[in-house]
């Protein structure tokens, strides 16, 4: 599960008695803050204002954080950057450029790091023991998944686009709009595989479906798709039966190491970030027992930086707290080695889209805030809705200052043939 919010009480926003530990808090925080150089941080708490950095070209417009409850400087000093977002969620802090003010952090890793660090390290252990015990393994895949996907299919369908890809999209052009954007990458993946109509295609991670009904409609091949989702898995089911498609598209609701059976290509769209940093072999070696010696393998996969990995992997960050549990970003270097490791595969082609997503989180937090009456009725609460508002803007600004990536990773069997990079 999750971490547990306890929101802030009804009228919250108002001034609150600072206590000691919150002066404290805001003493420390405050020095650690004195060392921003990129870009201009505001804030604002009460009658009092703090100013620090300077100007930059990517963010010249001051980004301004208003302190709604002094409670917000403990949760940071003692939660770091994940405690931030905590106090966020509580209605502690509210800022209306969330995306910039990721982005400013990023360009000052030193007060990132320091943030993340000191006091911070106290709790640590405790994260650290929480996100080991939801590690991946086949009953911990099932439940980390049902925890994210399963929160209601009429949530996702207020925000994605009518193929339900909730991953990220290909814009061709400034004017791509995302339902074009979101067709565009089904596309353009199927275009690297080179899938053809005898093809028999495995997709590890079905998603409501989006991608299996492309694939069989705009190219006739048959399509085995699994997921571990039981609301994905239900959607899917309904949607390839809508369209007709149940002759050339098997959804199965196993896991993908209990696969069997030989397939012409298999595609996994950010899937394997819930595979886990000690599976990534494990997924490999099933990757390549499934895959035909002549065969291709597309992953679609949110990266972080490889000079950040290792530490990544050490850190339990507000994603993993509060929205993935069980989650991690594995690194280009990462997979790599533990392909070269575990497979005959080989990397025939790369291709980083991470400002695509940039864009793709954009709009569906256009939209995601567009409709939150509608997110409203449907029993969602104002902590699940600043929760997400955070995790989009959190992940755009990752994006945005390229600390993460998105890559399509393009592999091939010994015996695969040449590909068109024309794609």
């Amino acid at each position: 599960m999750t971490d547990t919010i306890v929101p802030a009480a009804p009228g919250s926003a108002e001034r609150g008695e600072d206590s000691l530990l919150d002066r404290l808090a805001r003493s420390l925080m405050l020095r650690q803050l004195n060392r921003l150089s990129v870009g201009l941080l505001k804030i604002e708490e009460g009658d009092r204002v703090w100013q620090f950095g300077t100007p930059c070209d990517v963010l010249p417009r001051s980004v301004v954080v208003r302190i709604d409850h002094p409670a917000a400087w403990s949760d940071l000093a003692f939660g770091g950057s994940a405690g931030a977002g905590e106090a966020f969620i509580k209605g502690l802090w509210h800022c209306e450029q969330l995306t910039d003010l990721v982005r400013l952090f990023l360009r000052n890793r030193a007060v990132l790091d320091a943030v993340d660090g000191g006091v911070s390290l106290l709790v640590r252990p405790l994260h650290r023991l929480a996100h080991w015990l939801q590690r991946n393994t086949r009953e911990g895949s099932r439940r980390n998944i049902q925890a994210h996907y399963d929160i209601g299919n009429d949530l996702f369908r207020l925000f994605l686009d009518p193929q339900l890809m909730y991953s990220s999209a290909y814009y061709t052009t400034p004017e791509t709009d995302l339902d074009t954007a979101a067709v565009a990458k089904l596309d353009r993946v199927c275009r690297k595989l080179d899938l053809q109509a005898g093809h028999h295609l495995l997709e590890i991670g079905t998603g409501w479906g989006g991608l299996a009904i492309h694939a069989a409609k705009h190219y006739g091949c048959r399509v085995t798709t699994t997921t571990i989702s039981r609301e994905q898995f239900d959607l899917a089911t309904e949607r390839v039966a809508a369209a007709g498609l149940t002759d050339l598209i098997d959804v199965r609701f196993d896991d993908y190491r209990e696969l069997g059976g030989s397939y012409d290509r298999i595609v996994s769209i950010e899937m394997i970030e819930a595979v886990g940093h000690q599976f990534m072999e494990t997924y490999f070696a099933q990757c390549s027992r499934l895959l035909k010696p002549e065969g291709q393998m597309l992953i679609q996969a949110i990266t972080v930086d490889d000079r950040y990995y290792k530490q990544a992997l050490q850190e339990v960050d507000f994603i993993k707290r509060f929205v993935f549990p069980g989650g991690f970003l594995p690194s280009v270097t990462a997979m790599s080695n533990a392909l070269t490791r575990a497979s005959d595969m080989r990397i025939a082609h790369l291709e980083d889209i991470g400002l695509h997503y940039a864009r793709t989180l954009r709009d569906w937090r256009a939209r995601f805030m567009a409709r939150l009456q509608e997110v409203k009725a449907l029993g969602y609460p104002d902590e699940f809705i600043r929760m997400w508002e955070f995790y989009l803007c959190y992940s755009e600004g990752g994006l945005a200052e390229r600390h993460l990536g998105t890559v399509q990773m393009l592999l091939s069997k010994p015996d695969a043939r040449p590909i068109d990079v024309a794609f």
